[in-house]
């Protein structure tokens, strides 16, 4: 059983996230290799590409409920890209350790941020079990 609808988006994204330092991490560890070029997980991309009017429709159930709800689409996996426009060094690397450990923090945000909300989730969750048992 799911503690909510919002469960799976945030299980999705938090396994996004470790995907994306693990990318991360691989950049940093290619910095010294020559030719090697900064590679990036484009899911914020790929989501911006979608036609809103087709995938993202907006409905209500209930003529109470506010509208606004998104059916979210299926499609949702990330791509390996190589980033293009980056300085590159002499050997032909454009790897920015500056620009990567700041990926890498903000990255790290997001997934504790991420972690945070799944307990909470959980939590209230539990808890609506737990008041359900008492009656």
């Amino acid at each position: 059983m799911k503690p909510s609808s919002v469960t799976d988006l945030l299980f999705n994204q938090l396994s996004f996230r470790s995907d994306r330092q693990q990318v991360i991490s691989s950049n940093i560890s290619n910095i010294n290799t020559p030719g090697y070029k900064t590679k990036d997980l484009a899911f914020e991309h790929e989501l911006k590409k979608i036609d809103n009017d087709k995938d993202l429709k907006m409905f209500a159930t209930n003529s109470k409920h506010m509208i606004g709800t998104m059916d979210v689409p299926k499609t949702n996996e990330p791509n390996l890209i190589e980033l293009k426009g980056l300085e590159e060094q002499n050997d032909g690397n454009n790897v920015n350790l500056d620009t990567q450990m700041s990926e890498m923090s903000k990255n790290k945000v997001i997934f504790d941020a991420l972690q945070s909300s799944i307990k909470k989730d959980s939590r209230l969750m539990r808890s609506i079990v737990e008041s359900s048992q008492k009656n």
